[in-house]
């Protein structure tokens, strides 16, 4: 960066510059033991795309059309893929993350309320953390939820003790959580004994999808539940720690995307799982309206005739609430430091992102009663989908610069990819915001 202007130097060590001379990029064949040591950042991201959101998205339309949106369920998980493998290139190739991009890119005047954007993204997704752990407290231990909501303040505790061992016990703390999600959930399938051949027929994209209006809006809910904005911005600060030289940054990304492709797909599997528990146990069975996480877990002891598969369900919310906690207080801290250069510490940054979440949620369930919470989830959701233009159209048009990611840009071919990708996702959200507000 120039001292003088503030604007981003080609000749920085932090970018990568315009130099076109003929570089030497490492072509030796991918290594499993090498690959062994990138794997971690993906299932940081990956929490992110099974948050409680998606739990309600995937719940309704599991309840209300079976097995017949898993195909819906599928579509935004490779296209999460495709722009988190953007975000992972970005801060490898660069060595700036979004946030820091957006700043040097931007002008000045424009940079605070891009922050500002952000940070309500994330304050909306640590909300939706607060009441899916909140909602899971009261569903294993009977805790009223104003009480689950106030303890989800303890989660500043958990996440500084693991951010002060490091990011190898953060990551193997979080794929620990995942795992947890995944057995939950293989049980309380297995239990409800999908029918396989209707599943598998499921993924086979349909036109009732488009011409049932409100099939269409719930597939629309899942798309906009599933990529996450603050995710585009924590993935590519995460990386850059294992950039690497810069003749090996082609074996870098390579390494990086394998991390974050497997990670999604198991995101996919676990919201998928959502879906088919959903559609085996309640849309089978004549349950078509079940949107609430309440009701699933009520309604899944009784459907099975054991109280195995309720527990389950709550235990797999419970490890899903506190995984993506973590992650939105990391996105927190480097928004804040990428767009404005400040750095707090880490106890106040995490304090004050659960006080934003914390205080509409007490005052929705203190005011208008726990039936209410649900209605505070969808709109949690809402303003997560306003804000993902702001984080996915600098995403794209960053990595298709020579001037910021040099030999390393994007096939023009990618470009076009990427944007019919944002474009198609703005497009959904924006109908899904219009319909739920209006």
């Amino acid at each position: 960066m120039h001292a003088r202007t503030g604007r981003f130097d080609p000749a920085s060590p932090h970018g990568a510059g315009t130099d076109d001379r003929p570089r030497r990029f490492g072509r030796e064949p991918l290594s499993a033991r090498r690959l062994l040591g990138f794997l971690g950042p993906g299932y940081l991201i990956a929490v992110g795309y099974m948050d409680p959101g998606n739990w309600a998205t995937d719940l309704s339309g599991g309840s209300a059309f079976g097995y017949a949106l898993l195909w819906i369920v599928a579509l935004p998980s490779a296209m999460a893929m495709f722009l988190q493998v953007l975000a992972a290139r970005l801060g490898i190739v660069s060595g700036l993350d979004l946030a820091q991009a957006c700043r040097v890119h931007s002008k000045p005047s424009t940079v605070v309320w891009q922050w500002l954007l952000c940070e309500v993204a994330i304050c909306a997704a640590d909300l939706a953390e607060v009441i899916g752990t909140a909602i899971a407290l009261n569903l294993l231990f009977g805790l009223p939820l104003a009480w689950g909501v106030g303890l989800t303040v303890l989660d500043v505790l958990l996440v500084l003790w693991l951010q002060q061992r490091g990011y190898r016990y953060l990551e193997a703390f979080i794929i620990s959580l995942v795992a947890v999600v995944a057995v939950c959930l293989a049980i309380s399938v297995a239990m409800v004994q999908p029918q396989w051949r209707d599943l598998f027929a499921g993924f086979v994209p349909n036109a009732r999808t488009v011409v049932d209006p409100a099939m269409l809006y719930i597939a629309i809910g899942i798309i906009g539940a599933t990529v996450m904005p603050h995710n585009l911005y924590l993935h590519s600060a995460i990386v850059k720690a294992r950039r690497g030289e810069e003749g090996d940054r082609r074996a870098t990304v390579a390494y990086a995307s394998i991390d974050i492709v497997a990670a999604l797909a198991i995101a996919f599997v676990i919201n998928a799982a959502i879906l088919v528990m959903a559609g085996a146990a309640f849309h089978a069975h004549g349950q078509r309206e079940v949107a609430e996480l309440q009701d699933a877990h009520a309604l899944l002891a009784t459907m099975t005739g054991s109280a195995v598969a309720g527990t389950a369900f709550a235990l797999a919310l419970f490890a899903s609430g506190q995984s993506s906690a973590v992650t939105a207080t990391l996105t927190g801290q480097i928004v804040m430091e990428g767009f404005l250069q400040i750095s707090i510490p880490a106890w106040a940054r995490r304090l004050l992102t659960r006080a934003v979440a914390v205080v509409p949620a007490l005052f929705v369930v203190l005011v208008y009663g726990e039936s209410a919470i649900a209605q505070l989830l969808i709109a949690s959701q809402v303003v997560l989908s306003l804000q993902l233009p702001f984080a996915m159209v600098p995403l794209i048009r960053y990595t298709s610069r020579r001037s910021v990611m040099g030999r390393h840009a994007n096939h023009p071919l990618a470009t076009v990819v990427a944007a019919t990708i944002a474009a198609l996702i703005i497009a959904l959200n924006a109908v899904l915001v219009w319909r739920t507000l209006f």
